[in-house]
C-alpha cells in the first residue's frame, strides 16, 4: 500500500501519513551522533565527523557546527548539502534583524523561521523535504540559555538534552539518567564526552572525529561562541574513556 502513496509529499496515505516527509526522518539517523545540551551557564552542541582524513584541511572544513552569530551555532544531522542552504537563510535572518532591530535576534523566533521554510518545501509538488535536522543552540535575554531541535517536516521543539543521529535513542537514555538542574559547563562537557563515548562506532573517539562548540558567559559577563581546541577535546574523550579494568571489576563485585 504504501508504494501508491510514498512518490510525493503532497499526498497523504489513507493512514493519514505523508511517507516522503518519514523517508527524510530516516536519513537523519544514519548521520553522525549530534549531541546538546543544556547548562546553567552555557549550552554545548557536539557532533561526530564522517569524513576525516589527515589531508584534510581543517581550517576550511565544518562538517557537524556552524556559527549563526555570536549569540547562536548549530549542529547539523543529514544531508549537509541540505543544511548549507538553510544555514545560509539562518544567517540572513539573524544578520536582517540585528541590522533592523540592534539586538540579537530572539533564539526561538529563528528557529520558528527556519522551520517555517522546511514545512512549506513538504507542502507543495515537485519539491522534496529538506534531508537535515538541526539542533540549534544560543542565548538572549529574554530567556538565557536555549536548546532546539528542528526535523524535516518543519516541527521543532525545545530540550535541556537531546541527541540525533545514530544511536540516539541510546544516547537519549543516558541523558535521561544523568542530566540533572543546575549542571555548570564543566560537568556539561563531561557528559557530552561520555554520550560520545557509548554513541561513536570507534574505540578511539578523539578531536580528528569530532567537533565541540559552547556558547557561554565570559567573565566580562558577555556572551560568546567558541570551538573547543584539539586538546580540550582530546582531554575530554580521553577523561570519558572506560579505564583499563572497569568492567573487570564490576563482574568480580557481581
Amino acid at each position: 500500500m504504501a508504494r501508491r502513496y510514498d512518490s510525493q509529499t503532497t499526498t497523504f496515505s489513507p493512514e493519514g501519513r505523508l511517507y516522503q516527509v518519514e523517508y527524510a526522518m530516516e536519513a537523519i539517523n544514519l548521520a553522525g551522533s549530534t549531541i546538546g545540551i543544556l547548562a546553567d551557564d552555557a549550552v554545548i552542541l557536539a557532533g561526530e565527523k564522517k569524513t576525516t582524513s589527515k589531508l584534510l584541511d581543517q581550517g576550511k572544513q565544518h562538517e557537524k557546527l556552524f556559527k549563526i552569530d555570536d549569540n547562536m551555532f548549530c549542529a547539523v544531522a543529514g544531508i549537509t548539502s541540505d543544511a548549507n542552504v538553510l544555514i545560509n537563510k539562518l544567517r540572513v535572518s539573524a544578520a536582517r534583524h540585528a541590522y533592523t532591530y540592534g539586538e540579537s535576534m530572539p533564539v526561538e523566533q529563528l528557529t520558528t523561521s527556519i522551520c517555517d521554510v522546511k514545512q512549506g518545501y513538504t507542502q507543495f509538488g515537485g519539491l522534496r523535504p529538506f534531508g537535515v535536522s538541526f539542533l540549534i543552540a544560543g542565548y538572549d535575554e529574554s530567556h538565557g540559555f536555549q536548546l532546539y531541535h528542528t526535523d524535516p517536516s518543519g516541527n521543532f521543539s525545545g530540550w535541556k538534552a537531546y541527541a540525533i543521529g545514530i544511536n540516539n535513542n541510546t544516547a537519549q537514555q543516558i541523558m535521561r539518567q544523568d542530566w540533572k538542574e543546575g549542571m555548570k559547563l564543566q560537568e556539561a562537557l563531561e557528559l557530552t564526552a561520555k554520550v560520545l563515548t557509548k554513541t561513536m562506532d570507534t574505540a578511539n573517539p578523539n578531536a580528528e572525529k569530532l567537533e565541540f562548540g559552547i556558547v557561554e558567559k565570559t567573565a566580562s559577563g558577555k556572551v560568546a561562541f567558541r570551538m573547543l581546541s584539539d586538546a580540550e577535546v582530546n582531554k575530554l574523550m580521553a577523561d570519558a574513556a572506560p579505564k583499563e579494568g572497569e568492567g573487570e571489576g564490576a563482574k568480580s563485585s557481581d
